[in-house]
């Protein structure tokens, strides 16, 4: 019988990073190693073509594999957002924001048709760390779309356990989907 080791269990008081929650749809761009096979497209859940898209998010990734291989080799995981899908941030066109902070932080190039998540804050205590992102987004709006008062909240990534978490500004209490009665 094989033995399966406990896993260590990470400390609750480590460094955590808070970006804003934008609502959109789950998009992935995979850049295959060899540059003669295709850049692939998916959803949160499979893989898409511009024939079976997702809010045009295939054909976005087509028109643009040339500069994405410029990411590297690998899984890179974004929001695809704007116009015409969920919140629409009142934007007339569409963007595809990189979920990874760490990787893409302001200093490092990266393809000009990708944007970042904003990195709303970053500390040792989860709670008031997320407080703090909530509280700004609460009084400013939105960082990703200067100007629109309705975010959606804030993802949190626990770098010790290498977990994420979300906490929404309206009905994070209920389930996603869940219709409130009464």
């Amino acid at each position: 019988m094989e033995f399966k080791s406990f896993d260590k269990i990470a400390r609750l008081n480590r460094e955590c990073i808070v970006t804003e929650k934008i609502d959109g749809t789950n998009g992935v761009v995979y850049v295959p190693e060899n540059e003669s096979d295709p850049v692939l497209t998916g959803s949160r859940s499979r893989w898409i073509t511009p024939a079976d898209d997702n809010f045009g998010f295939a054909r976005w990734v087509a028109e643009h594999a040339d500069e994405l291989r410029k990411l590297g080799p690998g899984y890179h995981y974004g929001e695809w957002w704007g116009a015409g899908i969920q919140r629409r941030y009142g934007l007339a066109e569409k963007r595809w924001s990189l979920f990874n902070v760490a990787r893409w932080a302001d200093d490092v190039v990266r393809p000009a048709c990708c944007h970042v998540v904003p990195e709303i804050a970053r500390g040792m205590d989860i709670r008031e760390t997320t407080e703090r992102a909530l509280t700004a987004l609460r009084t400013g709006g939105s960082f990703a779309a200067p100007g629109f008062a309705k975010p959606e909240g804030v993802v949190i990534y626990h770098t010790a356990a290498g977990a994420l978490f979300k906490v929404t500004l309206e009905k994070d209490e209920a389930p996603k989907g869940e219709v409130r009665r009464g």
